[in-house]
């Protein structure tokens, strides 16, 4: 049929493309033999041309059709239709109707449908031969294939073979269908069974036969390779990925996707297989493996001279899908978006999420659809799994036609531009990531060999040290050193690690000849070391990652008590590589929001998990706070702001968790209305002042609202007594916050201020709570109140606690016995805590100082609290005060002054609790702010005092 009979014939049938037609064959030779063979005046095929598939449209249609076909016959319908829908694929793509998800997902879905078919017509044959599959239980044991590579991603090109892996359940044997009689006479292992089931799937599928073939078949992903079985059960392939999975089996999991047999199974399978996929922690040496393997295409595309092989070449599909694996690979185990198999979705979301620059991404999104298109373009010239630029005149026009290019020149031009930008992206990933700029010099690799193999030892060594910047205590350099080397996790490791642990420290060294302090900023970093010696994923990060190993080395100089934290749990330098969160600390909502949906990835009812997964987060939260405190960009009074935030989520999170678990077990305690009764946290100290340190414990106080305590629990397991279970909520709540772990603990928990001290319940009830506030609490207890605020639980609790509190602060007080109380209350704890002497003074709890300055404004809150409520109304020493200047309790002066001295105490203070330093400084320091602070003080108090 000639072109203008084709075009008549399009004008017809389908007159949108008739405009196109010309272009449509010029681009294809396999488009115009295609519609040779299988479009005539009649065919169904023209009316499919303009429409789009609908899901699972085509796999209806081709199972049905397919349905009772005897081998040869399902051999020649298959090609057929597989033929009919590629035509009709690559039309749609050319023509531009189609966008690239489109035509990927076509042609993936073709696939999907193929094998379904195959599998099932194969299955039925084997059954009628040899029974049914069976377990050791007797229920039936189906098949399941997983879809790897382009088809796993629905990304499947024009001419691709297709990657599999055959799967099946448990061991057993097949057993003669019910009603069959002797059908099934000779049985088989499940095993045999499903060998010969994947053997006769790709026989259906890859023999080529007068009609061509449907798809070509790839079974060397399969564990083993071309050693293994055809077919292995969920067990066994398990147990192969975790006994003997190696690196470039991850990167092939990332595609995996069930496409045929047992769904389902096949979902509930990668999940299983998920941690060995995707890390559970920042998992660094993914980059380096991944460059390792490109750098082996590379060598190979070059030895076979294919540089113009769009696929594996520079610049190629291959560099683009490696940029999103590496994302996927480091990142995926803690970010569930980017467990997609498929590309495109990854890549919009490394844009949004800032792992890559947003406009990168959509460059290198578009650079991906020309790419594929173009792959698509070549293998559409011919059918042919094809990926090299073509070189003969015919096949480039074609290429131009299919891709709306004017000529070659033009289009070569795009595929440079695009090749480029490609490769300019991967290098800017996969080179060694700053370690050009961060290699240390030859100088400092050799001082650190002949350090760490002592050529350099002694007095050499110190001379050595001192010329090399490290003048002042060299001699910590060398015996920090010998530690490290003779530490056990070092002496177990392999020699290649060893040479990338030396490396390592020379940039270190480097790094610490920077700071003011060298060498105990290197002696502080070399314990971080020795903590990941026994990982090499670390040691890899911070060679080739010269910022944040600048990071590590600056917060190891500022304080002893971070490079302990980091050394005692390393994954927090996970934090030091994510500059989109180091510095960019989240909000008090934020910082909830993203610890619940850490908390919903979990498992429910994993206790051990959610415990890990609280402490991870209070440590690696901890951490940005310091880093951005360090760096000058957080002021103290938000430092402490961001700590309390942390905290409220963190008491918030396990609270909801240790009541679920109680919940589920014993059900829930009712009030006497019928109504649930609830729980609530109030935190007191530091926690209810908002003014939490980095090692701050928690003082906190729980109560309840049951008015039935011996009554029992309703809706659960098992029923136990309200008190009983009250008291078991409040001590499974101190357990998800204060127990030991591998992890360490979340926060240290102090319940002594709860009503009557260590000899008190665990949890008061509310009226039993305000009780006691009203009738029995000393002075002291008052004052604590005002420093109380309730942080978590039920919101009607928590309501009512404010109340109690305003009313108990707000009645009125006999002033000088008040004055007497608190007066009486500050000196037994000036001669019990105050450790001043003539040379040092105690910053807290020497006179004039932050203890004083805090008895003050509780003072005078609990003296005029009953003539001016608003005092109340904050538990913060700060806005007290500023509360206290406006009611006229104070005047600004003081309020001013007194604000002025306690932020420089506590800024002082702060900076001595990150190096592990008392709180003491020379006696002559801080003259001015004592000297006002006491005197405020006795004028207050002077009847008292006198």
């Amino acid at each position: 049929m000639t072109e203008e009979q084709w075009r008549q014939r399009f004008v017809a049938r389908a007159p949108a493309l008739a405009a196109v037609a010309p272009r449509l064959f010029a681009a294809s030779p396999f488009v115009a033999d295609a519609f040779a063979r299988l479009f005539d005046d009649d065919s169904a095929e023209f009316d499919a041309l303009m429409r789009s598939r609908a899901d699972g449209e085509l796999a209806v249609a081709l199972l049905a059709a397919c349905a009772d076909d005897d081998e040869p016959a399902l051999m020649r319908r298959l090609r057929r239709l597989r033929r009919a829908e590629m035509a009709r694929i690559a039309v749609r793509d050319i023509a531009g109707i189609a966008e690239l998800d489109e035509t990927l997902g076509d042609l993936s879905a073709l696939a999907d449908a193929c094998i379904e078919a195959a599998l099932r017509n194969a299955g039925k044959r084997l059954r009628q031969r040899h029974g049914v599959p069976r377990d050791a239980a007797g229920d039936e044991v189906g098949p399941l294939v997983l879809g790897m590579g382009k088809l796993g991603g629905r990304e499947l090109n024009f001419s691709s073979d297709i990657d599999l892996i055959f799967c099946h359940g448990d061991s057993g044997e097949t057993c003669p269908e019910p009603g069959r009689g002797g059908d099934g006479a000779r049985g088989l292992s499940n095993e045999e069974y499903f060998v010969r089931l994947a053997q006769d799937v790709q026989r259906l599928l890859a023999s080529q036969t007068e009609d061509g073939f449907v798809f070509r078949v790839d079974l060397m992903l399969r564990p083993f390779g071309s050693a293994g079985t055809l077919s292995v059960s969920y067990a066994a392939l398990e147990e192969y990925y975790q006994a003997h999975g190696r690196e470039w089996e991850r990167y092939a999991l990332i595609k995996a996707r069930p496409v045929a047999g047992d769904i389902d199974a096949g979902r509930v399978l990668l999940k299983v297989l998920r941690p060995f996929v995707y890390r559970r922690y920042l998992d660094y040496n993914a980059i380096g493996n991944l460059r390792n393997l490109k750098v082996l295409i590379a060598e190979d595309v070059a030895r076979r001279g294919e540089e113009d092989n769009v696929k594996l070449g520079r610049g190629g599909i291959r560099e683009l899908e490696f940029i999103v694996q590496s994302f996927q690979l480091v990142r995926g185990g803690a970010e569930s978006a980017l467990r997609d198999a498929r590309l495109r979705p990854v890549l919009r979301y490394l844009g949004g999420a800032g792992h890559l620059d947003s406009a990168v991404a959509r460059q290198l999104d578009t650079c991906y659809v020309f790419l594929r298109r173009l792959e698509n373009a070549i293998q559409m010239y011919g059918d042919q799994q094809t990926h090299t630029l073509p070189v003969q005149d015919d096949a480039r026009r074609a290429l131009c036609a299919a891709l709306g290019a004017a000529d070659w020149t033009a289009l070569s031009a795009q595929v440079e531009f695009v090749r480029g930008f490609v490769q300019q992206q991967f290098d800017a990933i996969f080179n060694e990531r700053g370690a050009a700029d961060a290699d240390a010099s030859s100088a400092e690799r050799k001082l650190v060999r002949a350090l760490w193999f002592a050529m350099s030892s002694g007095d050499t060594a110190l001379a050595d040290l001192r010329a090399a910047g490290f003048a002042q205590e060299p001699q910590k350099i060398v015996a920090a050193l010998e530690d490290l080397r003779n530490a056990r996790l070092v002496r177990a490791m392999p020699d290649g690690d060893v040479q990338k642990m030396i490396a390592l420290l020379a940039t270190l060294f480097e790094a610490a000849r920077e700071q003011t302090r060298p060498e105990t900023a290197l002696c502080r970093t070399l314990r971080v070391v020795q903590a990941i010696a026994g990982r090499s994923t670390y040691l890899s990060l911070l060679h080739d990652n010269a910022e944040p190993r600048a990071q590590l080395v600056r917060l190891c100089a500022a304080s002893p008590w971070l490079s302990a934290l980091i050394a005692q749990s390393p994954v927090l330098l996970d934090a030091l590589f994510d500059t989109r969160t180091l510095y960019a600390l989240p909000g008090r909502d934020e910082l909830r929001d993203e610890l619940l949906q850490r908390l919903g990835e979990l498992a429910p009812g994993d206790t051990e998990a959610g415990m890990d997964l609280l402490r991870r987060y209070q440590k690696e939260v901890t951490l940005r706070i310091a880093a951005a405190d360090l760096s000058g960009a957080l002021p103290l009074v938000q430092v402490s702001d961001r700590l309390t935030w942390l905290a409220e989520s963190l008491v918030d999170a396990a609270l909801a968790r240790a009541w679920d678990e109680m919940r589920s077990s014993y059900g829930e305690p009712l009030r006497g209305d019928g109504e649930r009764a609830g729980f609530a946290v109030v935190a007191y100290g530091k926690f209810g002042g908002i003014e939490l340190g980095y090692g701050s414990d928690l003082d906190l106080v729980f109560l309840h609202d049951c008015d039935q305590l011996d009554a029992d629990t309703v809706g659960g397991a098992r029923a136990i007594n309200n008190g009983v279970f009250y008291a078991r909520l409040a001590q499974r709540l101190i357990n998800w916050l204060a127990t030991q772990t591998p992890a360490g603990r979340v926060y240290e928990i102090d319940m002594e201020l709860r009503p009557n001290g260590k000899s008190g319940l665990l949890v008061s009830s509310l009226q039993s709570f305000a009780g006691y506030q009203r009738e029995s609490a000393w002075t002291w207890e008052h004052q604590a109140l005002t420093r109380a605020r309730a942080v978590a639980g039920d919101p009607a609790i928590r309501d009512a606690f404010e109340c109690v509190r305003r009313e108990v602060l707000t009645r009125a007080r006999d002033a000088g016995q008040l004055r007497a109380d608190i007066a009486d209350m500050r000196a037994k704890m000036r001669a019990e805590l105050d450790r001043s002497t003539d040379a040092l003074w105690d910053i807290k709890q020497g006179r004039g100082g932050l203890i004083d300055i805090e008895f003050i404004t509780q003072y005078l809150v609990l003296r005029d609290a009953q003539r001016a409520p608003a005092l109340v109304n904050y538990s913060d020493n700060w806005r007290q005060l500023d509360a206290l200047a406006a009611a006229g309790s104070i005047d600004g002066e003081d309020r001013d002054a007194l604000i002025c001295c306690y932020r420089r105490y506590r800024a002082w203070a702060h900076e001595r609790s990150l190096q592990e330093e008392q709180v003491r400084i020379a006696a002559d320091q801080f003259a001015d702010e004592r000297r006002f602070v006491s005197g405020l003080f006795e004028r207050l108090f002077a009847a008292r005092l006198r």
